[in-house]
């Protein structure tokens, strides 16, 4: 079965691919019945240089592009396909720690959810506790007015009282306080 895929070439930590056609047993380095374009993922703009006409015409004759090859052509519009395909297999182990890791995830997602929501509570409750503090606090200033104007009216009251009182009792009692005081020389 042919496969249309990729050869990588270039230097090291520089690679460069080229799309060949070869037998999918075959390795991509043993050679190609032909080789289709360049493609260069590390420009900034990533160059694809592909000769659309053969890649038509091998597909055409039963070869089957890799999922990365895939990808890239319908990114370039030379073949039509609405969904893109898995480039990178998993193996079962690494698809355990996957799940494993997505599940802890969740579980720390549902746990900050929960504190986040213990947290509103107890800022709510603050909120409310505050309220009713300053309510307290404003009646208990409401009463201490009352009772400061309530004294204020009394003192104002009691000293008209007292500049009366004590002006007539003080001629009485000197009147009453001298004759005793002659009585005991």
């Amino acid at each position: 079965m042919l496969r249309i895929r990729l050869q990588r070439i270039g230097k090291k930590k520089s690679p460069t691919y080229r799309l060949i056609v070869s037998e999918r047993a075959k390795d991509t380095q043993a050679g190609s019945l032909e080789i289709l374009g360049h493609y260069n993922p590390l420009r900034t703009e990533k160059v694809l240089e592909v000769k659309a006409d053969r890649i038509l015409h091998w597909i055409g004759q039963g070869a089957e592009p890799s999922n990365t090859v895939h990808n890239i052509l319908s990114n370039a519009g030379i073949i039509e396909s609405k969904t893109k395909k898995k480039a990178v297999r998993i193996t079962k182990k690494r698809e355990g720690k996957l799940a494993s890791k997505k599940v802890a995830a969740e579980e720390e997602k549902k746990a900050k959810a929960e504190a986040k929501k213990a947290a509103a509570e107890a800022a709510k409750a603050e909120a409310e506790a505050k309220k009713a503090e300053e309510k307290a606090a404003a009646e208990a200033a409401k009463v201490e007015a009352e009772a400061k104007k309530a004294e204020e009216k009394a003192a104002a009251e009691a000293p008209a009282e007292e500049t009366k009182a004590p002006a007539e009792e003080t001629p009485a009692k000197e009147a009453t306080e001298a004759p005793a005081e002659e009585a005991k020389a």
